[in-house]
């Protein structure tokens, strides 16, 4: 069963120049079908037709691509200014009625419908305002880190980029897969400013907004860091095809 009051975000307009490709990122194919594809067909099984995929670089192909399997709804972020940005630009296309916002990137996809169930779950049964999808990794290079206090609360999800030397060496990670009360996420996500090493709007910054207005935060942990894996290049392609077909998807 679909959840009523939930909406999806699908952040597909990245190009991925990691890949060396002129294709966007999120149409190269794992398992016969591109990989925002797998990500809609996910969503889909969560929120029915409340799902909104952000494109930018070739938008209406990653259109063209989706909608030869699904209707969504669409919103275009004409900048490539950050996750915090693509979040912005499709909130407007979310319907009346939505209460809680999840968020996906359109490269993970090997995601499955029953984290994200958990996921959802954890954050209603908490009454959350902010629920962040961990996983636990031997090598967190390259990932957001989640900073936790004495009493296992959330403080921020530091990027690598701009992560200490102690932050670094946390393996909890960010999986990139968010929940965010509508109301909360409108609230906060013009306060977000691009004051870090990369001049973006970092949607990891709802969290510090957030942990500093006193809101309730989850952080919800996954056994299965495979599920998470982004695909930034040629290689975790190659990656990503192996471990579809042992996930059977």
């Amino acid at each position: 069963m679909a959840y009523n009051d939930v909406g999806v975000v699908i952040l597909a307009a990245g190009k991925g120049t990691r890949m060396n490709s002129d294709i966007a990122k999120v149409l190269h194919r794992v398992a016969s079908k591109s990989m925002v594809v797998h990500v809609v067909e996910c969503a889909i099984k969560i929120a029915r037709d409340n799902v909104v995929v952000v494109v930018g670089y070739q938008a209406q192909k990653v259109k063209d691509e989706v909608g030869k399997f699904f209707k969504v709804d669409y919103a275009v972020q004409e900048e490539l200014l950050g996750t915090g940005d693509a979040v912005k630009v499709a909130i407007p296309g979310l319907k009346p009625g939505i209460k809680d916002v999840l968020v996906l990137c359109g490269d993970v996809p090997l995601i499955q419908e029953s984290t994200l169930r958990n996921l959802m779950d954890g954050h209603k049964q908490n009454q959350a305002k902010v629920s962040v999808l961990a996983t636990d990794v031997d090598d967190p290079t390259g990932y957001g880190r989640i900073v936790l206090d004495q009493q296992n609360n959330m403080l921020c999800i530091k990027e690598e980029a701009d992560a200490s030397e102690n932050e670094k060496k946390i393996k909890k990670v960010n999986a990139g897969i968010y929940c965010f009360d509508k109301e909360l996420l409108i609230s906060v996500i013009d306060e977000i400013k691009p004051d870090n090493n990369q001049k973006e709007y970092y949607l990891t910054d709802v969290v510090e907004i957030a942990q500093k207005r006193h809101e309730k935060m989850a952080v919800i942990t996954m056994d299965d860091p495979k599920q998470v894996i982004g695909v930034n290049t040629l290689e975790e392609l190659g990656k990503a095809e192996y471990l579809i077909q042992q996930l059977g998807k």
